[in-house]
């Protein structure tokens, strides 16, 4: 398999912005729809992809977009993403969703783990709140 084909899904923050899960191991490019990348946005820094059939790690740092009391945006969602224990977005402002990302806004929102019928697995999936 190839591109788009190989393992696509993603882990979307708020049901509104996607990190992009692909398998991207001996790729050389890196573009907003490659593994690692906030989708269409930002590609990530480096391509830190193990061999495919090999657990991946993605460790996400998020914080929400934030809102004044009428509901005007004020500051963009930011994400710093470690994959696979090398850095790959850094305190990374978002301006907005994501293709296929619901629409921004003031109320919480899920985290959606995608597949495309890719047989993509995940496991360990912790979330802690930043104090």
């Amino acid at each position: 398999m190839t591109g788009q084909d190989r393992a696509n899904s993603g882990v979307y923050l708020q049901d509104r912005y996607e990190l992009q899960i692909l398998d991207s191991y001996g790729d050389t490019t890196l573009d907003t729809d490659e593994a690692g990348a906030i989708y269409l946005k930002k590609a990530p820094d480096v391509n830190a992809a193990r061999a495919p059939e090999t657990w991946q790690s993605y460790d996400i740092v998020f914080r929400a977009a934030r809102y004044d009391a009428e509901g005007g945006k004020t500051a963009d969602a930011r994400v710093t993403v470690v994959w696979n224990g090398k850095k790959i977005h850094d305190d990374v402002a978002i301006d907005g969703p994501t293709g296929g990302g619901t629409p921004e806004g003031p109320a919480a929102g899920a985290i959606r783990l995608q597949d495309h019928g890719n047989a993509v697995r995940y496991r360990n999936i912790r979330i802690e709140p930043l104090s």
